[in-house]
């Protein structure tokens, strides 16, 4: 089935009962790196670069799918068509109920897919290089595979139920490629400790999506206007009330949410994404960039309807206000945490969780357009910074104290300048780069929210953090002298073409979502693009626009100033450490979020544990050893009655009727003569009863 509708007035609804081709093959799209996935799984070890070219085929093939697809919706937007196709259909029937699942195709999912596509097919390629030496190759690259396809399946889903299916999927894909180096303890337990954390969430995520389906009868997305998130089913879910001032689709929301929190390292889940930098690089550039954390604020995004249900005039619900003040915590946050990190690979992937933050703050704030927009170029140009410290690693002999570092601005040129693009796109650097027009967006829409000023306050502090912070690595890494043990050297082509590619589009991708041309915001909105200079002219734009570069370029400067071109020896304390060692060391143990966890909520688990053991072998295992006990004796006394009165009475009987047989044997000998005396008897005998019966 197809539905198209129309969400402006320059826009008109079409409806049509074809699906065009673009949605026919949608389901295309993941299932051929699942497919490659499932075939590389069987190849031997030996088959590098069959495995390496079966994975990046097929996210070839994806991309390109996912091409033809973005370009269909896009053209029927600029005709005027608000396109929004569906094929959905029954998985399996319980009596006369059926349990549907499907697909769609939307301005959201088909730039998720292009996206998730196009940066996941570059990260491939570079894995080849990087991982070039690993005795695991072949593994390496199926797991990578079957991650890619289960985050496009994710997308591309209009069931809550399959978007939950490949969203535990890419949870355990994510397992598996966080502790891809197995034999190493830290990766281990980084990949467990990855996993339970976002299952918190899950758990939640999944009684959000019971009740959705107990309320609604349904957990299709969309489906001429009887799906979860259309207008008939948010309607029973505004007139039912949850408790504490929430109605059932506020409810539900922050269920859903909670979800989002585990997967997109939200506070207070996250904890797990940090040590998720156990695994290969590329997994970082793919997990932190384009895929698994990306996969909580789509999931918001998608859910966006329900979220504003009931939405009041400043067009904000409980459930968003939630979403907005726990993403501009998490970004201040993670912030402060990442300028006392030392491992280049830790620094982002705090400065990951907090982007996040911002995403959903944007969401919560913005809409749906904002959020995603910062998504969107965020996962161009941290994956190109992940990228880039895994060359700067490779080049460094596997070193990832930036302390150990310094002066690689001279041996890996190519590294230095795309890391630095990437760098000034993650401070949103003025005018030149996509994160300044992004991040400008999120801050933009928290300035004129009318309940608080509080997430704009820290938002703004956020990015002058991350401007301190991200300078303050880049001047380790790049600048002062040479202090590693080794001579570092520049990565292969293989490497470095990627890195060149995203480093364009982390410049590039800001034309689509500047004040003059909303394109990417109209796109997803389905409202008509314009080309505007005049929005340039708006003198409250202007102020903004010159407040946050001065945030900017104040952190750069600051920055710079405490760190730039020098050359600190590595055992040397650091110069914020020096001045106030106490909040360094808290900044630098994380705030000791993972202590206080484990003496309190994993010591509580821990002592748990220890009472569901001893309940176990001490009642549970008491009373069922009793039981057997007593069945024991039951059975003891059973085989008493069957052995000495049951088989005994039955032995009596057969005894007497072998002795009877054995004497009627004796008289059946076979001989006549024998015979005609005992009738000759039995005459006599006859003839006596008769003569005694008839005496008077």
């Amino acid at each position: 089935m197809l539905i198209q509708e129309g969400a402006a007035a320059a826009f008109h609804p079409q409806l049509t009962g074809v699906a065009s081709a673009a949605v026919r093959i949608l389901w295309l799209i993941p299932a051929l790196p699942i497919v490659a996935a499932g075939i590389v799984a069987l190849l031997k070890q030996p088959r590098r670069k069959l495995s390496a070219g079966l994975a990046i085929g097929s996210m070839s093939l994806s991309f390109l799918l996912a091409l033809f697809a973005f370009a269909h919706v896009v053209a029927n937007w600029a005709n005027g068509v608000a396109v929004r196709e569906t094929v959905n259909f029954a998985w399996f029937h319980i009596g006369t109920e059926a349990v549907a699942m499907g697909w769609v195709l939307d301005p959201l999912a088909a730039v998720m897919l292009v996206m998730v596509s196009f940066v996941g097919l570059l990260i491939f390629i570079y894995s080849t290089g990087y991982m070039a030496h690993d005795e695991n190759f072949t593994r390496f690259f199926c797991f990578l595979a079957l991650f890619a396809g289960a985050m496009l399946g994710l997308v591309i889903s209009n069931s809550l139920l399959l978007l939950f299916m490949c969203w535990e999927l890419v949870g355990l894909t994510s397992y598996l490629l966080i502790g891809f180096w197995y034999q190493k303890p830290s990766a281990a337990a980084a990949a467990k400790k990855a996993f339970m954390t976002t299952r918190v969430g899950d758990v939640l995520f999944l009684l959000g999506m019971v009740w959705l389906f107990a309320d609604t009868g349904t957990l299709l997305f969309y489906n001429h206007g009887a799906g979860s998130l259309e207008g008939f089913a948010l309607g029973t879910l505004l007139s039912q009330h949850a408790g504490l001032g929430l109605t059932a689709a506020g409810a539900i929301g922050l269920l859903i949410f909670a979800g989002a929190v585990g997967k997109s390292g939200q506070f207070p889940l996250h904890v797990w994404l940090p040590d998720a930098m156990e695994g290969p690089t590329p997994v970082s550039a793919l997990i932190h960039a384009a895929t698994m954390v990306a996969a909580g604020v789509y999931l918001v995004a998608r859910v966006f309807p329900l979220m504003q249900a009931g939405a009041s005039h400043l067009g904000s619900t409980t459930a968003l206000e939630v979403v907005t003040w726990t993403g501009a915590f998490t970004a201040v946050f993670a912030a402060l945490i990442a300028i006392a990190q030392n491992d280049i690979k830790r620094v982002l992937a705090y400065s990951t969780v907090s982007q996040l933050g911002y995403m959903m703050a944007g969401l919560g704030i913005g809409g749906v357009a904002v959020g995603m927009f910062h998504l969107i170029t965020h996962a161009f140009f941290k994956s190109l910074l992940f990228l880039g410290a895994g060359s700067v690693i490779h080049g460094c002999h596997e070193e990832q104290d930036i302390r150990q570092m310094g002066g690689l601005w001279k041996p890996m040129r190519i590294t230095f300048v795309v890391y630095a693009i990437g760098t000034l796109a993650l401070c949103g650097f003025p005018l030149l780069f996509s994160g300044f027009w992004s991040k400008d967006g999120i801050l933009e829409a928290a300035h004129g929210w009318g309940l608080s000023k509080g997430p704009f306050d820290l938002l703004v502090f956020g990015a002058l953090l991350t401007a301190f912070y991200m300078t303050r690595q880049v001047s380790y890494v790049f600048f002062g002298r040479w202090r590693g043990h080794a001579h570092a050297h520049e990565s292969p082509r293989v490497m470095l073409v990627p890195m060149v590619l995203l480093a364009f589009f982390a410049m590039a991708l800001g034309v689509i979502g500047t004040p003059a041309w909303t394109w990417f915001h109209g796109f997803l909105s389905n409202q008509p693009a314009v080309v505007n200079f005049h929005a340039f002219a708006s003198v409250d734009l202007l102020t903004l626009m010159a407040s946050s570069s001065f945030v900017v370029f104040l952190g750069l400067g600051l920055a710079w100033w405490l760190y730039g071109n020098k050359s600190p020896a590595p055992e040397e304390p650091d110069v914020l450490e020096k001045a106030a060692p106490w909040i360094w060391a808290a900044f630098r143990d994380r705030l000791y979020i993972d202590e206080f966890y484990g003496v309190t909520v994993i010591a509580f688990f821990r002592w748990w544990a220890r009472v569901a053991d001893w309940l176990d072998r001490r009642v549970w295992g008491g009373i069922v050893a009793g039981v057997a006990l007593a069945f024991r004796g039951l059975a003891h006394l059973d085989r008493m009655i069957d052995t000495f009165w049951v088989d005994g009475g039955f032995d009596k009987g057969c005894e007497e009727l072998s002795t009877g047989g054995g004497l009627l044997a004796r008289v059946q000998t076979g001989r006549v003569q024998t015979y005609l005396r005992l009738l000759a008897l039995g005459f006599v005998v006859l003839v006596v009863i008769l003569i005694w019966s008839s005496r008077p």
